[in-house]
């Protein structure tokens, strides 16, 4: 029986073959999105070897290295010969072979003969020898210390292939052999010493296909199996001269990040600032989410109030109903008082509603591309002012009760808007006729050539359940909503035999639409 003679080697030597020594790893795995689906025809590359594969029917994917190992000459001189079976990609990888590896300072040697492992290493670390089948059975985990010899023949009780892995530390091999009975070939057919090689090789993979965001994942073990999935690319966001698509992605404010803290008061529980801007100091009622994000963008639902109420009525009522919706807390609702309750709003209260914005969006996280004035009577009479100038900062408009008159109205600007109008059919401070006509001047901003004004809505019988029209030749980015029911002036009407209006859900269902 010949046996492997073993020489130590200097740590300079040592270091030139940790330098030179190539891993030989497995790497697998599948490619799906996010719904679970295989992604087939994937290209996966391991940039810094440069080795690339392509995703099968399954998503699944092979990565493979095979060993590039360095010899060390005998005591004679001769460089014995050395096995080069590639290792098995069906061995598990330990969770200690993950996670805790300490490097050992000297790179160690082994080698088989007749069954035999020996090994040889510089320190008294732990070798750890273990053997698999080819299903990746264990049959064999051994530790010893310090070098010497483990009887591999003693785990394999019958012919065929199997694996084994020897670690010394951070260090480890792994080999191929054949079992014949007698053990007369041992790993494979030649025998020779191998250096153990280091694990641990980090390399960065990429996952690229077509219709998917491109992946890069940072790996610090190769020799393992990876479960991958991809996001859909986005659809680049349509460029428009003003305002944004349907459903677009939140525009985040600058205030986006910003630990703003507002100087509260209280009437009761519910909170409001004094707002300092350039005319002088207005009260505002403010409810932010309790859950609030600063680095989520939200809603921005402003509530104006009517002749003879009050921006704490606007509050009471819940924004008009809306704050009881927002379950979800995905909206900031802001009340302003108006200027005094008898003319609430005139043409100084533009420019307030300018610098209230500016101060909400600096300071708080806002998306910009979802702000909505709602409001009734006089309140829904400015929010329906607002609409004809404010296009570009504003994405919809809810109106209850309104006019196409106010003590002070802006230049109308030739753009759309979303806009939606409820109307009480037996209104008689603000007119069916004078709320229609409200509607007709947004008809024709919102549709080409004011098409949309020749649409005939359906309107609600008398004395029935409430009539909900969106109107179908306008520009699809700014609908057009149209509610009626027999009814005074208010803001709240209920279906017959209901106790709960349906104006809130219907508005906020049209505010969804954005």
């Amino acid at each position: 029986m010949n046996h492997a003679l073993w020489t130590r080697v200097s740590v300079g030597v040592i270091m030139v073959l940790s330098a030179v020594t190539a891993n030989a790893f497995t790497l697998t795995g599948t490619v799906s999105d996010e719904s679970g689906k295989a992604i087939e025809k994937a290209s996966v590359a391991l940039l810094g070897r440069g080795l690339r594969a392509e995703t099968d029917a399954a998503g699944a994917f092979t990565l493979h290295q095979d060993e590039a190992v360095p010899v060390t000459p005998s005591d004679s001189g001769q460089v014995p010969g050395v096995d080069q079976i590639p290792s098995n990609p069906q061995l598990p990888i330990e969770e200690d072979e993950i996670e805790g590896i300490v490097a050992s300072r000297y790179v160690g040697f082994l080698s088989v003969n007749d069954g035999i492992l020996s090994f040889s290493q510089s320190s008294n670390a732990p070798v750890r020898v273990q053997v698999f089948d080819m299903v990746g059975n264990r049959l064999l985990n051994e530790t010893v210390y310090g070098s010497g010899t483990v009887d591999m023949k003693s785990s394999v009780k019958a012919q065929g292939k199997y694996f084994a892995r020897v670690r010394v530390g951070s260090a480890m091999q792994t080999f191929q052999f054949v079992a014949d009975g007698s053990f007369n070939a041992a790993f494979g057919a030649k025998s020779g010493a191998k250096a153990l090689l280091k694990v641990g090789d980090s390399d960065d993979l990429r996952v690229v296909a077509d219709g998917f965001d491109t992946l890069n994942v940072k790996l610090n073990n190769l020799d393992t199996t990876l479960t991958l999935t991809l996001k859909k690319t986005a659809p680049p966001q349509p460029q428009y001269g003003y305002g944004w698509g349907l459903k677009n992605d939140p525009v985040p404010t600058r205030g986006c990040g910003k630990d703003t803290r507002l100087d509260y008061k209280y009437r009761g529980d519910k909170p409001y600032i004094d707002f300092r801007w350039s005319k002088g100091v207005r009260t505002v009622r403010i409810d932010m989410p309790k859950s609030y994000d600063k680095n989520k963008p939200y809603k921005l639902i402003f509530g104006m109030q009517c002749m003879g109420g009050s921006a704490s009525a606007v509050q009471d009522e819940g924004y008009h109903g809306l704050k009881w919706i927002d379950k979800n807390e995905t909206a900031i609702f802001v009340a302003p008082e108006g200027n005094g309750n008898q003319l609430p709003w005139g043409q100084d209260d533009y420019l307030l509603f300018d610098e209230l914005l500016a101060y909400l969006e600096g300071n708080f996280c806002i998306d910009s591309s979802r702000v909505f004035s709602t409001g009734f009577s006089y309140g829904a009479m400015f929010s329906n002012g607002l609409s004809w100038n404010h296009q570009d900062v504003l994405r919809a408009v809810a109106v209850y009760e309104t006019a196409e008159r106010n003590i002070w109205l802006p230049q109308r600007k030739k753009m759309g808007i979303g806009w939606m109008g409820v109307l009480g059919l037996d209104d008689g401070m603000c007119t069916p006729e004078m709320g229609r006509n409200a509607r007709d001047i947004i008809l024709m901003l919102n549709s080409e050539g004011g098409k949309a004004k020749n649409e005939r809505a359906e309107e609600a019988q008398r004395n029935a359940p409430h009539k909900c029209y969106d109107y179908t030749t306008v520009e699809e980015r700014f609908p057009v909503r149209w509610c009626t029911q027999s009814g005074g002036h208010i803001w709240d009407h209920k279906d017959p035999g209901q106790q709960q209006s349906w104006v809130p859900q219907a508005t906020w269902e049209f505010f969804e639409k954005f």
